[in-house]
């Protein structure tokens, strides 16, 4: 018993010391990266881009189901865009609620005659609706399917060479697609970009902008704001800082569409098919042997509202770490493979070892604590020491995430909000790092059995959302 106790150890340092390396590389990358965007990216070189005529014309696709508290926001913001030649696409994914009334209602939509090629299988399209107000805006009615069919029918009818993939509860910001679209004009490499994704709740909204941000009044909300920082700012941004960036949110991502054509467009049997797609577009260019980038930037900004309950923050976060093992047992002949290079012999190997097994280390850590003391192996002043330094660094990781959306970012410019969010950032790894842990865990054990299953995901809707500050 001695023996096992000393090789779980063992086994525990070095998981762990691996883990807190790569966190710190994460961390380099993500700082130098974000401090260089934020000094080299000026309003006036925006605007340049801006008054060029060389850009190329982006289709925004938005599929929604039941989104009828938040739809007509989120389109508004969509169309108010600062970009010479767009388009929004929003497909109706067979809701049950009143979503296509609301559209209908509040962009005065009449039915068209679409011709285009069906180059992706979808379901049945039942009607085809434009704007009488925004020439621009096409609506499609279809059979539910599922958002990754969703998506394909609006790559079908989709007319421009870029498209912007954005969940309907989603608001952008008004330069984010000037952005993104400026890493395929200067690299024809490109193939892919991925933005900031920030929590939209406690934001004040008027016409589908984003005016100003504030802290949400809620526990669970406040601590997703730090989560989607480091996430983003340490994670993201070393990966592609690597070229070995395997996730561009489905909440907004830029893709070539002839590009996510030629691969088959998205995967409708895994909840992971934004992470599947990226995937997937590496594995064909390697294969290939072509030269290619997939990239993360900091700041085209996508607005997102988050759950507000544990209920719909369990369901979210279980469909997560199942899609990312559904990712990861569909391109398993690239793990540990030098085909594929960094992907396979280093990306590829991290997801599987220090995300998609994680939970299953920590919580089974977590539950042999008590079982070794009570045999009296353990070393209860080592435990604590130990438990005490992994703590303080992720809430150093969290503090420096958090300092660079609010400092380097200027984002929550009120100096409450900052000290908030710093605290929070303590409090972060006393229990709710540890809660989500446990359905991570759950969902690792659920994968087969509920492979392809989104669940219902509660909106409370922007016009719920009650910043916490006065208006100007």
């Amino acid at each position: 018993m001695k023996l096992l106790f000393l090789t779980y150890q063992l086994f525990v340092l070095v998981y762990f010391a691996l883990l807190n390396l790569l966190y710190a590389l994460f961390a380099l990358f993500g700082v130098r990266m974000v401090a260089r965007y934020a000094r080299e990216l000026s309003e006036l070189a925006l605007k340049d881009l801006l008054e060029r005529e060389a850009y190329l014309p982006v289709s925004i696709l938005v599929p929604t189901y039941n989104e009828e508290k938040t739809i007509a926001a989120s389109v508004r913001s969509f169309l108010a865009l600062h970009y010479p030649e767009f388009e929004v696409v929003v497909v109706a994914d067979g809701p049950k609620d009143r979503t296509l009334e609301v559209l209908k209602e509040a962009f005065r939509l009449v039915p068209v005659e679409a011709v285009f090629r069906r180059a992706l299988p979808t379901k049945p399209i039942r009607g085809v609706y434009r704007s009488l107000t925004h020439p621009n805006l096409l609506v499609v009615d279809k059979e539910n399917g599922g958002k990754a069919d969703a998506l394909n029918a609006g790559l079908n009818l989709a007319r421009y060479p870029l498209f912007c993939a954005v969940d309907a509860d989603s608001l952008l910001d008004a330069q984010a697609l000037l952005r993104a679209s400026r890493l395929f004009l200067e690299d024809d490499r490109v193939l892919a970009v991925g933005g900031t994704i920030r929590p939209l709740n406690g934001a004040r909204v008027r016409e589908g902008v984003v005016e100003a941000l504030g802290l949400p009044r809620g526990f669970l909300e406040k601590m997703q704001i730090i989560e989607y920082a480091r996430a983003f700012f340490l994670g993201r941004a070393g990966w592609s800082a690597m070229d070995a960036l395997l996730i561009i949110s489905g909440a907004f991502g830029v893709f070539r569409r002839a590009e996510v054509l030629r691969v088959g467009g998205y995967r409708t049997d895994t909840v992971g098919e934004d992470m599947e797609l990226v995937v997937r577009l590496h594995r064909r260019a390697r294969e290939e042997g072509r030269e290619y980038r997939i990239l993360y930037t900091p700041d085209p900004i996508c607005y997102t509202e988050v759950p507000s309950d544990w209920a719909t923050l369990r369901r979210q976060r279980d469909r997560w770490h199942r899609g990312l093992w559904e990712v990861l047992w569909i391109h398993r002949a690239m793990l540990f493979n030098p085909r594929y290079g960094r992907l396979g012999l280093v990306a590829m190997p991290y997801f599987f070892f220090f995300e998609a097994l994680a939970p299953v280390v920590e919580v089974l850590g977590y539950l042999m604590l008590p079982v070794f003391h009570l045999l009296g192996l353990l070393n209860l002043e080592f435990a604590l020491l130990y438990l005490l330094l992994a703590v303080g660094y992720g809430v150093l990781l969290s503090q420096l995430a958090v300092g660079m959306e609010t400092l380097l970012l200027k984002r929550y410019p009120r100096l409450r909000d900052r000290l908030w969010l710093l605290f929070l950032s303590v409090v972060e790894g006393l229990g709710y790092r540890q809660a989500l842990a446990l359905v991570r865990f759950g969902a690792t054990f659920r994968v087969w059995r509920k492979r392809g299953v989104w669940g219902e995901m509660r909106r409370k809707g922007l016009e719920a959302e009650a910043p916490d500050q006065k208006k100007p």
